[in-house]
């Protein structure tokens, strides 16, 4: 083709030539736009047509009732609330037990391993044959492991399990017959023989002696300067005495102190004060701090418990709240839970929540807002219609680079 052949052929301008490419990439653009519209528009329906898409936990009647559910739902009314006081009020008297409650200490019975201090007035030869100037240990008297123990003139004598009164009548009677009607003191000096031992969450645990005066469990527990009030399980003291454990509530609201200072200990009683690490109630849901709260007392309120987890979200919270029983350490698996239902949108139900007692392993599940579950899910549908968008555009532009 020559070049007058070629001048015959129209042209186009380069100007017109970009502005023609121009409006196909608008319009390109504009229908992967309108695509990613399309496409979020029906995530957006589909999502108000059914809120299963709402991501976040949320409990309702609708999914807790019916005769097949896995739970039971209980509303939380002022007369459950009055049952569960008195059985917890009957609990406490029955579990009462009556035989710490009348036992009542004998007098001090000498054994193995105490010491005595054995006065013979007007005769301070055998009452410190050591010298006045040593120490009173020296001339103190120490009962053998078989019981026994020897004092001048007197001779060895058995004294376990005798009183102080019959250890110094014996010790009189061995002593007539070489001084004429002798005056004897004994007392203890040293306490070896019997021991009360203290075990778990106690500030300072161990073995305490068992003296003439009579030993109480409050005064045991106050010697090893109180429990941990951090770590300590008071709902579940265990006195073991003999073959028989007994389980006491010191709780302070179950007025603990006064039960401690009835029951007196035996010499050979152990008391172990569990640790709190497994006694717990989680509260969970639209609370401002999420947490597992332990328990060291008997009587922890559903109002406590969301109390220390910072209340409920003004902003997300629907207002109610669920306390979910059984579903932990489960013995029996035929058992269904039980989900106490609490409609807190009224000042009023704060005060059956004040009453309404948890107890360990109970979850306290405060429900969201509607509105709270949809901006959830638009706060993740929007990130993700953003990325579609971006990854349209890029491949148009790929296309077209060609």
């Amino acid at each position: 083709m020559n070049r007058r052949a070629l001048a015959a052929v129209p042209t186009m301008p380069r100007r017109q030539a970009r502005n023609d490419i121009r409006p196909h990439g608008i319009r390109g653009r504009a229908r992967a736009a309108a695509s990613i519209r399309s496409v979020a528009c029906m995530l957006l329906v589909a999502s108000l047509a059914g809120c299963v898409w709402a991501p976040g936990q949320s409990m309702s009647k609708s999914s807790l009732g019916g005769e097949n559910s896995y739970v039971t739902l209980v509303p939380i009314t002022p007369s459950l609330v009055q049952t569960q006081q008195q059985n917890a009020a009957s609990d406490a008297t029955s579990a009462l037990p009556t035989a710490l409650l009348d036992y009542r200490p004998e007098a001090y019975r000498i054994g193995p391993g105490d010491t005595l201090h054995i006065t013979v007035w007007d005769h301070p030869e055998l009452t410190s044959p050591a010298g006045q100037q040593q120490e009173s240990a020296v001339n103190e008297r120490l009962v053998r492991p078989d019981g026994t123990l020897y004092f001048p003139y007197a001779g060895v004598m058995k004294v376990a399990g005798m009183t102080i009164e019959q250890a110094r009548q014996a010790i009189t009677s061995g002593l007539s017959h070489f001084i004429r009607a002798p005056l004897v003191d004994v007392s203890v000096a040293g306490y070896g023989s019997q021991r009360v031992v203290l075990e778990g969450a106690f500030v300072k645990a161990g073995a305490q002696p068992v003296t003439t005066v009579p030993l109480t469990l409050g005064e045991a527990i106050g010697v090893a300067g109180g429990v941990d009030s951090k770590n300590a399980d008071l709902s579940n003291v265990v006195l073991t005495r003999n073959d028989d454990s007994y389980h006491l509530d010191l709780s302070p609201s179950h007025d603990g102190n006064a039960l401690a200072r009835k029951i007196y200990l035996r010499p050979g009683d152990r008391v172990f004060v569990p640790f709190n690490f497994n006694q717990e109630v989680y509260v969970m849901g639209e609370v401002l701090r999420p947490q597992a709260l332990r328990f060291n007392t008997s009587d922890l309120t559903l109002t406590q418990a969301l109390g220390q987890a910072g209340g409920l979200n003004e902003t997300t919270s629907k207002g109610m709240v669920y306390v979910v029983r059984g579903a932990l350490h489960k013995e029996d698996p035929n058992q269904r839970p039980t989900v106490y239902e609490l409609d807190a949108k009224s000042p009023a139900a704060f005060a059956l929540a004040d009453s309404f007692k948890v107890q360990p392993g109970d979850v306290v599940f405060a429900s969201a807002a509607g509105i709270t579950r949809w901006n959830r899910f638009t706060s993740q549908l929007l990130p993700l219609t953003s990325a579609l968008s971006a990854t349209a555009s890029s491949q148009y532009y790929l296309n077209n680079s060609k």
